[in-house]
Protein backbone atom coordinates (compact mmCIF):
# COMPACT_ATOMS: atom_id res chain seq x y z
CA UNK A 1 0.00 0.00 0.00
CA UNK A 2 1.77 3.05 -1.03
CA UNK A 3 1.60 6.43 1.37
CA UNK A 4 0.95 10.00 0.90
CA UNK A 5 2.90 12.55 3.18
CA UNK A 6 1.08 15.31 4.61
CA UNK A 7 1.15 18.00 7.03
CA UNK A 8 -0.90 18.78 9.61
CA UNK A 9 -1.26 21.53 12.21
CA UNK A 10 -2.06 21.50 15.41
CA UNK A 11 -2.21 23.65 18.82
CA UNK A 12 0.25 23.30 21.62
CA UNK A 13 -2.85 21.64 23.82
CA UNK A 14 -2.94 19.17 20.86
CA UNK A 15 0.60 18.15 20.17
CA UNK A 16 0.66 18.08 23.91
CA UNK A 17 -1.79 15.41 23.91
CA UNK A 18 -0.75 13.58 20.99
CA UNK A 19 2.70 13.33 22.91
CA UNK A 20 1.26 12.12 26.05
CA UNK A 21 -0.43 8.91 24.31
CA UNK A 22 3.01 8.50 22.72
CA UNK A 23 5.20 8.51 26.02
CA UNK A 24 1.90 6.43 27.52
CA UNK A 25 3.37 3.42 25.26
CA UNK A 26 -0.10 3.57 23.28
CA UNK A 27 1.94 4.69 20.36
CA UNK A 28 5.24 4.87 18.71
CA UNK A 29 4.97 7.80 17.04
CA UNK A 30 2.85 10.71 15.43
CA UNK A 31 1.86 9.11 12.32
CA UNK A 32 0.48 5.55 14.39
CA UNK A 33 -1.99 8.09 16.83
CA UNK A 34 -3.04 9.23 13.72
CA UNK A 35 -3.69 6.74 11.55
CA UNK A 36 -5.44 5.03 14.73
CA UNK A 37 -7.41 7.78 14.75
CA UNK A 38 -8.87 7.50 11.06
CA UNK A 39 -9.17 3.66 11.72
CA UNK A 40 -11.58 4.13 14.22
CA UNK A 41 -13.16 6.63 12.52
CA UNK A 42 -13.74 4.67 9.27
CA UNK A 43 -15.20 2.45 11.85
CA UNK A 44 -17.36 4.55 13.38
CA UNK A 45 -18.94 5.82 10.16
CA UNK A 46 -19.36 2.33 8.93
CA UNK A 47 -21.42 1.32 12.03
CA UNK A 48 -23.37 4.83 11.87
CA UNK A 49 -24.09 3.81 8.08
CA UNK A 50 -25.53 0.37 8.95
CA UNK A 51 -27.40 2.38 11.41
CA UNK A 52 -28.99 4.32 9.10
CA UNK A 53 -29.88 2.01 6.67
CA UNK A 54 -31.15 -0.35 9.28
CA UNK A 55 -33.49 2.83 10.43
CA UNK A 56 -34.79 3.14 6.64
CA UNK A 57 -35.08 -0.15 6.45
CA UNK A 58 -37.33 0.08 9.40
CA UNK A 59 -38.99 3.20 8.25
CA UNK A 60 -39.56 1.73 4.55
CA UNK A 61 -41.55 -1.36 5.80
CA UNK A 62 -44.48 0.51 6.94
CA UNK A 63 -46.57 -0.02 10.05
CA UNK A 64 -46.45 -3.75 11.65
CA UNK A 65 -49.93 -5.34 13.53
CA UNK A 66 -46.82 -7.29 15.25
CA UNK A 67 -47.09 -6.69 19.45
CA UNK A 68 -44.11 -5.61 20.93
CA UNK A 69 -43.68 -8.95 22.55
CA UNK A 70 -43.98 -10.55 19.08
CA UNK A 71 -41.21 -8.34 18.01
CA UNK A 72 -39.03 -8.68 20.99
CA UNK A 73 -39.10 -12.45 20.90
CA UNK A 74 -38.79 -12.85 17.29
CA UNK A 75 -35.15 -10.28 18.22
CA UNK A 76 -34.04 -12.68 20.46
CA UNK A 77 -35.21 -15.85 18.15
CA UNK A 78 -32.55 -14.15 15.54
CA UNK A 79 -30.58 -13.05 18.29
CA UNK A 80 -29.85 -16.73 19.64
CA UNK A 81 -29.64 -17.78 16.14
CA UNK A 82 -26.54 -15.69 14.97
CA UNK A 83 -24.74 -16.35 18.47
CA UNK A 84 -25.27 -19.74 18.23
Amino acid sequence: MSTIRKSITFTQQQDLWIKQQIEKGDYTNDSEYLRDLVRRDQADQQKLDELRSALQEGLDSGISDKTVDDIWREAEERHAKENA
